[in-house]
């Protein structure tokens, strides 16, 4: 006991130390990157600079375009990444517990993976209109398509040992379910949230360039019709900094649902 209680002590330390350098480098990445943008702005690549898109930026804010794309955008964001992340969890739950279901739905989960959800929307804009919904879908069809073949892995992955101990301690299919299986698959569906996060923005940018009327990718392609690059890059930027928002969060999520593994 005492030597796994130092063990411990001096991992605890160690966290903290390793904390702050990836904070320290993270700090001489950005200062570095925002070093590399202004000096190719300066080098006649037609870039702006930092300040030039700070400005345009803060003109949007005061106009309100700003707020109003970002509401807009993230809606849509959240809306098709929430409903395609349950559903893919859903599905890949169903698919590795249940043979039946991987026989059903795997052909057409693999049919659609190889397929881009953009390669979808001039049919989708076909059937739903240009409203809100053929924007959601498709990012709901993004976030799915990345995040149920992880969770599927995650369940077929499970130890089986865990699950054959539950069993020989009594535990019936449901509670080997809730306290071995989903357990077990939580860090594989975290990594697969996170990538379906990067598919779902990914895919709504290009959706608002198709058909929409207010969104980053709509206020984006309209600058571009006037060569306003400073617009173009805030919108490049904020789409940056909301993504690196919303991955840190689900990160952070991940760290607590997971700790059990620390622990252990």
């Amino acid at each position: 006991m005492a030597i796994i209680s130092t063990e411990a002590a001096g991992a605890t330390r160690v966290r903290p130390r390793k904390s702050r350098t990836l904070l320290i480098l993270n700090v001489v990445s950005v200062v570095a990157g925002l070093a590399i943008w202004w000096g190719l702005s300066l080098a006649g690549l037609q870039f702006p600079t930092p300040v030039e898109v700070v400005s345009a930026a803060w003109r949007m804010i005061l106009d309100g375009t700003l707020v109003t794309d970002i509401g807009a955008s993230l809606g849509r964001v959240l809306a098709g990444f929430a409903l395609g992340s349950v559903a893919a969890v859903l599905a890949g739950f169903l698919m590795g517990w249940y043979t039946v279901a991987r026989g059903l739905f795997e052909p057409w989960i693999q049919f659609f993976r190889t397929i881009p959800p953009l390669a979808m929307l001039p049919l989708v804009l076909v059937l739903m209109g240009i409203g809100e919904s053929p924007k959601i879908f498709v990012i709901f069809l993004a976030a799915f398509l990345a995040c149920v073949i992880s969770t599927y892995q995650g369940v077929v992955n499970v130890d089986r040992t865990l699950i054959n101990a539950a069993r020989v301690l009594g535990a019936d299919d449901g509670t080997i379910f809730a306290r071995v299986v989903v357990p077990a698959s939580t860090p594989f569906i975290l990594v697969g949230m996170r990538v379906g996060l990067g598919s779902a923005w990914g895919t709504l940018v290009a959706a608002e360039l198709l058909a929409a009327q207010a969104g980053l990718g709509h206020r984006m392609q309209s600058a571009q019709l006037y060569y306003d690059l400073p617009t173009i890059f805030v919108g490049i930027v904020t789409i940056g900094i909301l993504g690196l928002i919303m991955d840190r969060l689900l990160m952070l999520a991940g760290n607590k649902l997971t700790a059990w593994q620390e622990s252990r």
